[in-house]
Protein backbone atom coordinates (compact mmCIF):
# COMPACT_ATOMS: atom_id res chain seq x y z
CA UNK A 1 0.00 0.00 0.00
CA UNK A 2 2.84 2.21 0.91
CA UNK A 3 4.63 1.38 -2.68
CA UNK A 4 1.12 2.72 -4.33
CA UNK A 5 0.82 5.80 -2.46
CA UNK A 6 4.54 6.76 -3.08
CA UNK A 7 3.97 6.22 -6.68
CA UNK A 8 0.68 8.41 -6.58
CA UNK A 9 2.85 11.45 -5.14
CA UNK A 10 5.23 10.99 -7.67
CA UNK A 11 2.58 10.62 -10.31
CA UNK A 12 0.88 13.84 -8.98
CA UNK A 13 4.36 15.92 -8.39
CA UNK A 14 5.27 15.07 -12.03
CA UNK A 15 1.94 16.20 -13.58
CA UNK A 16 2.56 19.44 -11.13
CA UNK A 17 6.08 19.64 -13.03
CA UNK A 18 4.88 19.70 -16.02
CA UNK A 19 2.48 21.80 -15.87
CA UNK A 20 4.47 24.10 -13.81
CA UNK A 21 7.16 24.13 -16.73
CA UNK A 22 4.20 24.90 -19.19
CA UNK A 23 3.12 27.99 -17.57
CA UNK A 24 6.39 28.82 -16.89
CA UNK A 25 8.14 28.31 -20.39
CA UNK A 26 4.30 29.58 -22.54
CA UNK A 27 1.46 31.20 -20.69
CA UNK A 28 3.86 33.35 -18.99
CA UNK A 29 7.29 33.76 -20.49
CA UNK A 30 6.43 37.13 -22.31
CA UNK A 31 2.92 38.00 -21.38
CA UNK A 32 3.09 41.46 -22.05
CA UNK A 33 2.42 41.05 -26.11
CA UNK A 34 -0.19 37.90 -26.36
CA UNK A 35 -2.14 39.05 -23.92
CA UNK A 36 -2.43 42.44 -24.77
CA UNK A 37 -2.45 41.58 -28.36
CA UNK A 38 -5.38 39.25 -27.60
CA UNK A 39 -7.49 42.38 -25.59
CA UNK A 40 -6.81 44.56 -28.12
CA UNK A 41 -8.06 42.39 -30.97
CA UNK A 42 -11.41 42.15 -28.97
CA UNK A 43 -10.97 45.95 -28.67
CA UNK A 44 -10.50 46.43 -32.43
CA UNK A 45 -13.66 44.19 -33.27
CA UNK A 46 -16.08 46.31 -30.59
CA UNK A 47 -14.82 49.55 -33.00
CA UNK A 48 -15.02 47.80 -36.05
CA UNK A 49 -18.64 46.51 -35.48
CA UNK A 50 -19.91 50.19 -34.43
CA UNK A 51 -17.86 51.90 -37.72
CA UNK A 52 -19.66 49.22 -39.90
CA UNK A 53 -23.21 50.06 -37.86
CA UNK A 54 -22.16 54.04 -38.33
CA UNK A 55 -21.25 54.28 -42.06
CA UNK A 56 -23.84 51.62 -43.06
CA UNK A 57 -26.65 53.97 -41.67
CA UNK A 58 -25.39 56.89 -43.56
CA UNK A 59 -24.43 55.14 -47.08
CA UNK A 60 -26.35 52.02 -47.31
CA UNK A 61 -29.60 53.03 -48.30
CA UNK A 62 -31.14 49.42 -47.63
CA UNK A 63 -29.30 48.99 -44.51
CA UNK A 64 -32.00 51.08 -41.78
CA UNK A 65 -35.07 48.50 -43.43
CA UNK A 66 -32.82 45.51 -42.20
CA UNK A 67 -34.56 43.35 -39.83
CA UNK A 68 -33.19 43.74 -36.13
CA UNK A 69 -30.90 40.10 -36.68
CA UNK A 70 -29.82 41.08 -40.06
CA UNK A 71 -28.57 44.61 -39.07
CA UNK A 72 -26.41 42.68 -36.37
CA UNK A 73 -24.84 40.08 -38.90
CA UNK A 74 -23.81 43.05 -41.35
CA UNK A 75 -21.87 44.53 -38.70
CA UNK A 76 -20.66 41.49 -37.00
CA UNK A 77 -19.50 40.82 -41.46
CA UNK A 78 -17.77 44.06 -40.96
CA UNK A 79 -15.96 42.42 -38.14
CA UNK A 80 -15.08 39.56 -40.13
CA UNK A 81 -14.17 41.26 -43.45
CA UNK A 82 -11.64 44.01 -41.47
CA UNK A 83 -10.36 41.03 -39.64
CA UNK A 84 -9.50 39.22 -42.72
CA UNK A 85 -7.72 42.02 -44.76
CA UNK A 86 -5.86 42.60 -41.91
CA UNK A 87 -4.47 38.88 -40.78
CA UNK A 88 -4.38 37.56 -45.08
CA UNK A 89 -2.00 40.58 -45.89
CA UNK A 90 0.19 40.06 -42.52
CA UNK A 91 0.26 36.27 -43.75
CA UNK A 92 1.14 36.77 -46.95
CA UNK A 93 4.06 38.98 -45.48
CA UNK A 94 4.87 36.19 -43.27
CA UNK A 95 5.33 33.72 -45.58
CA UNK A 96 6.41 35.44 -48.59
CA UNK A 97 8.51 38.42 -47.80
CA UNK A 98 9.48 38.67 -44.15
CA UNK A 99 13.08 37.12 -43.17
CA UNK A 100 11.76 35.83 -40.20
CA UNK A 101 11.05 32.33 -41.80
CA UNK A 102 13.75 32.74 -44.88
CA UNK A 103 16.26 30.09 -45.14
CA UNK A 104 19.02 31.99 -46.27
CA UNK A 105 19.35 33.88 -43.14
CA UNK A 106 18.87 31.45 -40.42
CA UNK A 107 20.02 28.31 -39.61
CA UNK A 108 17.43 27.64 -36.65
CA UNK A 109 14.52 25.15 -37.55
CA UNK A 110 11.89 27.37 -39.00
CA UNK A 111 8.90 25.33 -37.34
CA UNK A 112 10.56 27.01 -33.87
CA UNK A 113 10.72 30.83 -35.40
CA UNK A 114 8.61 33.62 -33.73
CA UNK A 115 9.08 37.30 -33.48
CA UNK A 116 7.20 40.29 -31.60
CA UNK A 117 5.02 40.65 -34.59
CA UNK A 118 4.41 37.45 -35.46
CA UNK A 119 3.18 37.08 -32.10
CA UNK A 120 1.55 40.11 -31.85
CA UNK A 121 -0.68 39.17 -35.27
CA UNK A 122 -1.77 35.72 -34.07
CA UNK A 123 -2.93 37.54 -30.91
CA UNK A 124 -5.46 39.64 -32.58
CA UNK A 125 -6.56 36.91 -34.33
CA UNK A 126 -7.44 35.14 -31.17
CA UNK A 127 -9.51 37.76 -29.79
CA UNK A 128 -11.27 37.81 -33.25
CA UNK A 129 -12.33 34.33 -33.02
CA UNK A 130 -13.16 34.77 -29.47
CA UNK A 131 -15.55 38.14 -30.32
CA UNK A 132 -17.04 36.27 -32.91
CA UNK A 133 -17.54 33.15 -30.97
CA UNK A 134 -19.10 35.28 -28.54
CA UNK A 135 -21.29 36.45 -30.56
CA UNK A 136 -22.36 33.41 -32.43
CA UNK A 137 -23.11 31.44 -28.93
CA UNK A 138 -25.00 34.81 -27.56
CA UNK A 139 -27.27 34.69 -30.63
CA UNK A 140 -26.86 31.16 -31.21
CA UNK A 141 -28.28 30.48 -33.85
CA UNK A 142 -29.26 33.45 -35.47
CA UNK A 143 -25.14 34.14 -36.49
CA UNK A 144 -24.92 30.64 -37.54
CA UNK A 145 -25.30 26.64 -36.62
CA UNK A 146 -23.10 24.02 -34.97
CA UNK A 147 -20.17 24.23 -37.37
CA UNK A 148 -19.82 27.97 -36.70
CA UNK A 149 -18.95 26.97 -33.45
CA UNK A 150 -16.96 24.16 -34.16
CA UNK A 151 -14.78 26.01 -36.96
CA UNK A 152 -14.06 29.14 -34.59
CA UNK A 153 -13.38 27.14 -31.75
CA UNK A 154 -10.60 25.05 -33.01
CA UNK A 155 -9.30 28.13 -35.27
CA UNK A 156 -9.08 29.88 -32.24
CA UNK A 157 -7.34 26.79 -30.27
CA UNK A 158 -4.80 26.54 -33.20
CA UNK A 159 -3.97 29.94 -33.85
CA UNK A 160 -3.45 30.81 -29.58
CA UNK A 161 -1.42 27.41 -29.09
CA UNK A 162 0.61 28.53 -32.21
CA UNK A 163 0.99 32.04 -30.53
CA UNK A 164 1.50 30.86 -26.55
CA UNK A 165 4.19 28.28 -27.61
CA UNK A 166 6.03 29.89 -30.88
CA UNK A 167 5.66 26.82 -32.76
CA UNK A 168 4.71 26.40 -36.50
CA UNK A 169 3.84 29.75 -36.60
CA UNK A 170 4.68 29.59 -40.28
CA UNK A 171 2.48 26.97 -41.12
CA UNK A 172 -0.33 28.57 -39.05
CA UNK A 173 0.28 31.83 -41.86
CA UNK A 174 -0.09 29.71 -44.88
CA UNK A 175 -3.40 28.35 -43.35
CA UNK A 176 -4.43 31.98 -42.42
CA UNK A 177 -3.60 33.17 -46.38
CA UNK A 178 -7.05 31.19 -47.08
CA UNK A 179 -8.17 33.71 -45.49
CA UNK A 180 -8.43 36.31 -48.54
CA UNK A 181 -11.68 34.73 -49.71
CA UNK A 182 -13.50 36.34 -46.40
CA UNK A 183 -14.10 40.22 -47.86
CA UNK A 184 -15.42 38.49 -51.50
CA UNK A 185 -18.38 35.56 -49.52
CA UNK A 186 -19.25 38.85 -47.34
CA UNK A 187 -19.78 40.79 -50.30
CA UNK A 188 -21.79 37.54 -51.60
CA UNK A 189 -23.86 38.50 -49.00
CA UNK A 190 -24.31 41.93 -48.41
CA UNK A 191 -24.92 41.86 -51.97
CA UNK A 192 -27.95 39.14 -52.02
CA UNK A 193 -29.02 40.95 -48.38
CA UNK A 194 -29.24 44.45 -50.42
CA UNK A 195 -31.45 42.82 -52.94
CA UNK A 196 -28.11 42.92 -55.69
CA UNK A 197 -28.06 39.32 -56.32
CA UNK A 198 -29.26 39.79 -60.35
CA UNK A 199 -26.84 42.50 -60.73
CA UNK A 200 -23.24 42.35 -62.37
CA UNK A 201 -21.50 42.94 -59.45
CA UNK A 202 -22.49 39.62 -57.67
CA UNK A 203 -21.41 37.51 -61.02
CA UNK A 204 -18.03 39.55 -60.89
CA UNK A 205 -17.42 39.17 -56.81
CA UNK A 206 -18.44 35.08 -57.57
CA UNK A 207 -15.50 34.81 -59.99
CA UNK A 208 -13.66 36.27 -57.81
CA UNK A 209 -14.27 33.62 -55.12
CA UNK A 210 -13.47 31.08 -57.39
CA UNK A 211 -10.27 32.05 -58.50
CA UNK A 212 -9.36 33.25 -54.74
CA UNK A 213 -10.23 30.20 -53.50
CA UNK A 214 -8.04 28.69 -56.57
CA UNK A 215 -4.80 30.67 -55.36
CA UNK A 216 -5.39 30.53 -51.60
Amino acid sequence: MTAVSMQKVMAIKSYQTQAQMLVKNYLLADPFIPYTSILGGILACKVAYDLTQLISSFYIKTYPGLTKIQRIEWNNRGISTIHAIFVSALSLYFVFWSELFSDQRRADLIVFRSSPLSIFVLGVSVGYFLSDLGMILWLYPSLGGIEYVIHHSFSGIAVAYSMFTGEAQLYTYMVLISEVTTPEINMRWYLDTAGMKRSSAYLINGVIIFFGWLVS
